[in-house]
């Protein structure tokens, strides 16, 4: 019986599959035209699935040689010999399973192999008259070391000198990573794996005959409906496959493992609820349950302070931050899966991360501060519906309880968060929150909450005079007319003195839509 997998490679025989037979047929492209390239994504990106699919499209043109970095240990990348020694026996065990004359497996088996440069003559020898594929799979594993630099940079010569037709070598080599193989010198010096000469020159690449890889790995709604109708085939539950592919790709982006781990919840421990509310369900489980992939998250957020103040920023102080690659920032949070460009902005690749990784600095942050507490589930939900405008009424009674002027500071900075932290154990029994901190036209928009089949905007302020305030009810106004809402709301935290202090909580008209406006 097929499942939903979340824990390796997939394969068509025994896991549904998204069709990726467009991405497949898009990097055959970059094959068929003798190109060398690294399929560079965040983990659990479905690289190995690709790079397995990939192979069996390929093979009945050419020789497929597939080895894998990961497990090696530290011995192989020691020094030219072992290294050398490693990648022939990982060679012959792959020619092993492809159509090649068995005199010519013996014969690379047999060749003495101790240098790059008998390595380079060795390969010359196999790829003479032959189209065989390279892919190495798990590449980072070997990125630490200084030996990975020297073995590509003997396949550069070597595709230079095929080029100028005075050598045979690969037809294609095909890496898989997480890192971009072309910056991987600057990596190892910045990590002081090498040192450099004086004269020479950090950014250098001895990967830089690479191609650009700029296939969209990720998953559309029309790709996750693929998986599904073949599941639906299966089990006829009956769900509207459209409905589902587009709610699921709202929370994820498509990114694949987010794609079927929301699935596996729904098939296994939902009893198949196929519905808005079941796809919701497994985002709230998979957000506050630990995952290989989340573990990366938190990991990578504790060990580089610039990316994690960075995302603090985003999620938590509303900093709007412009779209450049070449911010180093930028682009490790790109290639983590962490960033998308949104028309020239930074903003958080999908919903589910954005969930996670507020939570984690929620915890953080008011471990130890003040919080507006003492509101029950049962005092704003009613018959299964939430009662935002309740909601922002007790958040501003008990605000004024806890708060005081010294805490101006914190409040400022930290708006956000405790407001969320109010709000999060009210809807945890039937909806959750996402913060939308860029939208498609440059503006704000600071907290949505799903609660059941209603949505909630929340636009956060700081008060700053009655202009402000009027750009505020506008651009709440442009929020709603966008997610073709007609009712908005607006919590406005207010640090002028007692005596100028503009608190309320009434309902307004602006431009036929209504706005609930509370200043704190």
């Amino acid at each position: 019986m097929k499942r939903f997998n979340t824990t390796g490679f997939c394969t068509p025989e025994e896991d549904y599959m998204v069709d990726i037979s467009d991405k497949i047929a898009q990097i055959k492209k970059l094959v068929d035209s003798r190109s060398y390239f690294t399929i560079n994504r965040a983990r659990q990106y479905g690289k190995t699935t690709t790079l397995t699919m990939l192979e069996q499209a390929l093979k009945d043109e050419y020789i497929c040689v597939r080895i894998n970095f990961e497990g090696l240990g530290k011995t192989p990348f020691s020094d030219e010999d072992r290294f050398c020694n490693e990648f022939k026996n990982m060679v012959r065990k792959a020619l092993e399973n492809t159509s090649l004359e068995t005199e010519v497996i013996k014969e690379w088996n047999e060749s003495r192999i101790t240098t790059f440069s008998e390595l380079s003559e060795t390969i010359t020898v196999l790829c003479r008259e032959r189209r065989i594929i390279l892919m190495i799979d798990e590449v980072d594993k070997a990125s630490n070391y200084e030996i990975f630099l020297y073995f590509l940079g003997m396949l550069r010569k070597k595709f230079h000198d095929r080029k100028s037709k005075i050598d045979a070598t690969f037809h294609s080599v095909i890496l898989t990573g997480v890192y971009d193989i072309k910056n991987i010198k600057a990596k190892q010096v910045k990590a002081g794996a090498i040192v450099l000469h004086p004269d020479e020159d950090r950014e250098s690449s001895p990967w830089n005959i690479a191609e650009d890889f700029d296939v969209d790995m990720s998953f559309n709604p029309a790709g996750i409906a693929t998986m599904l109708k073949e599941y639906e085939a299966d089990h006829t539950t009956g769900m509207s496959i459209a409905v589902i592919s587009d709610e699921i790709h709202s929370y994820t982006s498509g990114y694949p493992f987010l794609v079927s781990r929301i699935c596996r919840h729904i098939d296994e421990r939902l009893d198949k609820e196929w519905t808005i509310e079941g796809v919701q369900k497994a985002v709230k489980y998979i957000v506050n349950i630990a995952n290989t992939l989340f573990g990366d998250v938190f990991k990578n957020l504790r060990n580089d302070t610039e990316l994690h103040d960075y995302i603090y920023g985003l999620l938590i102080k509303g900093t709007m931050q412009p779209f450049v690659i070449h911010d180093p920032v930028v682009a490790a949070g790109v290639r983590y899966g962490y960033f998308k460009d949104v028309a020239g902005s930074v903003a958080i690749s999908n919903k589910i991360f954005e969930l996670a990784m507020t939570e984690y600095f929620m915890s953080k942050d008011l471990r130890n501060e003040k919080q507006v507490t003492g509101v029950f589930s049962n005092d704003v939900i009613k018959d299964g519906r939430f009662d935002m405008e309740l909601c922002l009424r007790k958040f501003a009674e008990h605000y004024a309880e806890i708060y005081n002027d010294d805490d101006t500071e914190f409040i400022e900075k930290h708006g956000r968060l405790l407001f969320l932290s109010y709000l999060k154990p009210l809807i945890n029994g039937g909806g959750f929150y996402h913060i939308e901190s860029q939208f498609t036209d440059l503006r704000r928009m600071d907290v949505v909450v799903d609660y059941g089949r209603e949505q909630f905007i929340i636009e956060l302020k700081i008060w700053r005079g009655a202009q402000k305030e009027k750009e505020a009810y506008e651009q709440l106004c442009g929020y709603l007319n966008t997610k073709h809402a007609d009712k908005g709301y607006l919590l406005i935290f207010d640090f002028r003195t007692e005596a100028n202090k503009g608190c309320k909580a009434e309902w307004i008209e602006v431009d036929g839509r209504k706005i609930f406006e509370v200043i704190v």
